[in-house]
């Protein structure tokens, strides 16, 4: 018998097969799913399909029930909420866009669940995620690799994993194609072989964000003016919170013309308007950073980088901007570069690492 494995399970066919897949392997395989939803937010409990909805547990168990293994349901809402969900509010207010995927993992998936794991007496965790982990011999690191299906590569989001992280997780299904996975559950007999992916926040019910958070921080949302790049007033604005960098639509004012949100600036309540060409810079600034293959960056270097999850990747140099920040010039002037999102950064097929946008240069 191979070691114990704790397994992240949110009740989809990925974390599912990996279920699967772990126990033919030979390890010993106990599903988890982590209770995050907050008490303040009870509808988040009946969102379908969501990875923090009762629907969502009911399948994790039955699956684990088919395959024979044991699960168990453990509450994580103290640290969700402190980590994740205190994080996506402030960041909103602070005029940026926040990815709480990418905290989730880092706090908790890869984090408090690995705790967990080595209390109980487990060497790894496991998720049902699109990536490889491999261990570089010459580097004596390990490396986070893309996985075999592009179109479902979530290394996006994992960048922020450390050495200690990577050597205790388990990624099985990193190495099989979307529509193979799906063949798999249908050969077992499981009933989420064609569950759809769930692409929403998961504490949000119908993913209305803009309510989330004004049921959260009333007070805090205040109407104020859209100007354009000279100060000039063209009208009012609801609340900070309800726009992004690049954002054209629900606008909730016409100006004959399109017009897109170019900036926020929380310190005066101003969200900056203008015209399509003036959403597109070449260089931005990130913090935050954590690296894969090295511990820190030292001299500059070719990569391809994403600016958000959906973003295609496009060739840039990164260079070391002072002790807690790099550099990142874009060959090609990037589209809607939006603070709180990750840029995250390749090389070939490896994931060099990445950190949160805080600012770019205005083309």
């Amino acid at each position: 018998m191979k070691p114990k494995v704790i397994l992240g399970m949110s009740g989809g066919v990925d974390s599912s097969v990996a279920a699967a897949l772990l126990k033919d392997e030979g390890y010993e395989v106990i599903g988890i799913t982590m209770q995050v939803w907050p008490d303040k937010a009870p509808d988040a409990l009946e969102v379908e399909g969501g990875c923090c909805s009762l629907s969502a547990t009911l399948d994790a168990r039955k699956v684990c029930d088919m395959l024979g293994i044991r699960y168990y349901v453990l509450n994580f809402k103290e640290v969700f909420e402190d980590k994740v969900i205190k994080y996506f509010i402030d960041e909103y207010f602070k005029g940026h866009t926040p990815n709480p995927c990418i905290m989730c993992n880092k706090y908790i998936k890869f984090g408090e669940l690995l705790r967990r794991a080595e209390s109980l007496g487990a060497q790894y965790v496991a998720t049902g995620h699109y990536a490889k982990i491999e261990y570089d011999d010459d580097l004596k690191r390990y490396l986070l690799k893309r996985s075999n299906d592009s179109r479902k590569d979530q290394t996006y989001v994992l960048y922020n994993l450390t050495q200690y992280q990577l050597a205790h997780t388990l990624m099985p299904v990193g190495n099989y194609r979307k529509d193979m996975i799906r063949k798999i559950a249908e050969d077992l007999g499981l009933k989420v072989a064609n569950k759809p992916d769930s692409e929403e926040i998961c504490f949000v019910p119908d993913n209305d964000y803009g309510n989330f958070l004004k049921t959260r921080e009333p007070d805090k949302i205040k109407p104020g003016f859209f100007r354009d790049t000279e100060g000039n007033i063209l009208g009012r604005h609801k609340g900070i919170i309800y726009y992004t960098i690049g954002q054209r639509k629900g606008l909730g004012i016409s100006f004959g013309k399109p017009m897109f949100v170019l900036d926020i600036i929380p310190e005066t309540n101003t969200v900056v308007l203008g015209d399509d060409e003036h959403i597109f810079s070449d260089t931005l600034y990130a913090s935050d950073l954590n690296y894969i293959p090295f511990d820190t960056l030292k001299e500059s270097m070719e990569v391809t980088a994403k600016i958000r999850y959906s973003a295609r990747e496009a060739e840039a140099v990164i260079s070391p901007y002072n002790q807690d920040s790099v550099k990142v010039k874009f060959k090609e002037p990037q589209r809607a570069i939006t603070p709180g999102q990750s840029v995250v950064f390749y090389k070939g097929d490896i994931v060099i690492g990445g950190g949160i946008i805080c600012k770019k240069d205005i083309a």
